[in-house]
């Protein structure tokens, strides 16, 4: 993902959850994808998908058992 990318991704994500902590952050030896964060804390990968011509990004985020304990 080029710089114009993660400026885009990054402003539709902090638009849609209402969230201006939300940052993306490249990938050392990457260029597909991107770290999604909240402060500090990893939330997953933004991947570009070029496929048939059409540009569009998938955002995956795993969320651990561990995650949801109290």
């Amino acid at each position: 993902m080029n710089k114009t990318d993660i400026t885009k991704v990054q402003d539709y994500l902090r638009r849609t959850f209402a969230n201006a902590s939300i940052r993306i952050v490249p990938r050392p030896k990457k260029d597909d994808s991107a770290e999604v964060y909240i402060g500090e804390e990893f939330l997953g990968v933004v991947s570009v998908d070029d496929e048939d011509g059409d540009r569009s990004f998938q955002f995956n985020m795993a969320i651990l058992d561990t995650d949801l304990e109290d």
